[in-house]
């Protein structure tokens, strides 16, 4: 959406359908992100786990924002910082692939039972 809306006129129809495609593609990744945690580290320390993994989104939005701003004072344009975006999406992408889900136990492998 990010690249599309680069090269796309800007207009108000293309300003509503990028706000909309972010809008309903915001914070998407949540449920699929708590599962993983979840499976990973168990019920225990969700909260806080959840917590760490919401403070660093929250970190990266302020310093989206503050270097926007930085590189269109020293450019005059958002150009650089559309072009991080992008790069950064699919850096996350890549980094997020190697990730693989532990099996489920099978409910006779969780009594003890031979499978």
């Amino acid at each position: 959406m990010i690249i599309a809306f680069f090269f796309a006129p800007k207009t108000t129809l293309t300003f509503l359908l990028f706000a909309a495609g972010i809008g309903f593609s915001y914070l998407s990744t949540v449920p699929p992100t708590i599962g993983l945690v979840i499976k990973f580290y168990g019920v225990r320390y969700v909260a806080t786990l959840f917590g760490v993994v919401m403070l660093s989104h929250q970190v990266g939005g302020f310093l989206g924002a503050w270097l926007g701003g930085n590189a269109f004072e020293a450019t005059g344009s958002y150009d650089w910082m559309w072009f991080a975006d992008a790069a950064l999406c699919l850096l996350a992408a890549a980094l997020h692939l190697p990730i693989r889900e532990p099996k489920a136990a099978t409910p006779a492998a969780a009594h003890g039972a031979p499978a």
